[in-house]
This record gives structure tokens, sequence and C-alpha cells, in this order.
């Protein structure tokens, strides 16, 4: 199961965390909250991780 992490407001900033979060070893997915196609650079994002990783990544982010 995958349980939310970060929201963000733009497509860049849902980009880069991922690429962070995966730097570290954790996978990561990135869907729009609306529910509209991924790609819109406006759209608020959701960041999810592997719940048993969000121990992990409260770790990371601690760290920062």
């Amino acid at each position: 199961m995958w349980v939310e992490i970060k929201k963000v407001q733009t497509l860049m900033m849902a980009e880069m965390w991922k690429e962070f979060f995966e730097g570290e070893g954790i996978p990561t997915r990135v869907l729009p909250e609306s529910g509209l196609p991924i790609g819109q650079e406006t759209a608020t994002y959701n960041i999810y991780v592997p719940e048993d990783k969000k121990h992990v990544v409260e770790e990371v982010l601690r760290k920062l």
C-alpha cells in the first residue's frame, strides 16, 4: 500500500522530490490531486511512498 508523504503545488517540485527520494532508494509515485492527467504544470501533486518505507522517509526529511 502507498501512503501520501508530501503535497506540492507544481509538477517540477513533485519531480524534484521524486528524484530525491529515489536517490535515497525509496520507490516514489507522483499523482495529480485533482485526477487530471499527469503533466499539468500548475496542478497540485501528491507524492506517495510504500507504507513500509514511511519511517525511512521521515528520517530522511528530519535530516534536511
